[in-house]
């Protein structure tokens, strides 16, 4: 479909337009990062009170009625032509999937292994726009840190490396259909990335809603799991969205490199995990390969 083609959405507040075009999109890339980790490191504490699938309820049906009342998404799916209709659903269903599947893989697999897998779908994505030696050059050093930073350990679970693959897959999906969303602009991206949450939060209703009920007779719990949602899939998505409006999908690929650098320093500041010289050479050479690479005019 030709993004130039496609109908106008429910556009939420106004206040979004300044706030879409003074700050660069290195800068919400840059939020989105640290929110990705925050949100799944307080998740993984839940799921022996809620349930994994309860907890990826909780924090889509947090998103999903936070968006609602900001991008009226019922408007955006009675204003959009057909193809729209169809991106939005489609996108929609990838995140409702991919958070299920993302929280079953962490509920099996260390979260290194889980993140390696979904690091090499991303890979793909900066391959398929790069268009000159340099970036090759920028995504070889990104990926050699990358591997310094994530301590890959193998299991021999194949139901956690099934969805670990999934999500890993989906992502991909995700990074595909949202910057199909936000092409049409970033706040009119906001308004799609309601939509999908609406249908996400349909697509995931019969799937965890049993499992999250513990979380409604506990407020502290479902105080908890109100966080959750805000930090995995509200702070970070409208970034990516905000990011993705500005940069070509090549070079925000790349940048999701960064991914392990923000959970290194996330485990510094939270954990108290101090890094190995390794870490920081990893860290280093992320930094650079990001900083050398250059977008391509259009992607």
């Amino acid at each position: 479909m030709d993004d130039q083609t496609q109908a106008p959405v429910s556009r939420p507040a106004p206040a979004f337009d300044g706030l879409a075009t003074r700050l660069p999109p290195h800068v919400w890339f840059g939020v989105s990062a640290v929110f990705h980790y925050l949100g799944p490191a307080f998740a993984v504490l839940l799921f022996s009170h809620v349930g994994v699938l309860g907890m990826a309820w909780l924090r889509i049906a947090t998103a999903a009625l936070i968006f609602a009342p900001l991008t009226r998404p019922w408007r955006s799916f009675a204003r959009a032509d057909p193809p729209t209709r169809l991106l939005l659903l489609a996108f929609g269903a990838c995140l409702a999937v991919m958070n299920c599947s993302f929280y079953l893989a962490l509920d099996r697999l260390p979260i290194s292994l889980v993140a390696a897998i979904e690091f090499v779908g991303t890979i793909g994505v900066a391959l398929i726009g790069l268009r000159s030696a340099r970036n090759l050059v920028a995504l070889a050093v990104a990926v050699t840190g990358t591997l310094l930073l994530i301590d890959v350990k193998w299991s021999s679970d194949p139901v956690g490396l099934f969805w670990a693959f999934l999500n890993g897959a989906l992502f991909v999906g995700y990074i595909v259909l949202g910057h199909r969303v936000a092409r049409s602009g970033a706040v009119d991206g906001i308004a799609g990335l309601g939509a999908a949450m609406a249908v996400a939060f349909i697509v995931v209703l019969p799937i965890g809603f049993s499992d999250a009920l513990p979380a409604f007779f506990s407020p502290p719990l479902l105080i908890a799991a109100i966080g959750v949602g805000i930090c995995s899939s509200v702070i970070p998505y409208i970034c990516d969205q905000l990011a993705m409006s500005r940069l070509p999908r090549s070079s925000f690929a790349l940048m999701l490199s960064l991914l392990p650098v923000t959970a290194t320093l996330i485990g510094v500041i939270v954990l108290r995990q101090i890094p190995s010289l390794g870490d920081y050479l990893g860290i280093a050479l992320v930094v650079a390969g990001v900083a050398f690479h250059k977008p391509p005019s259009s992607d």
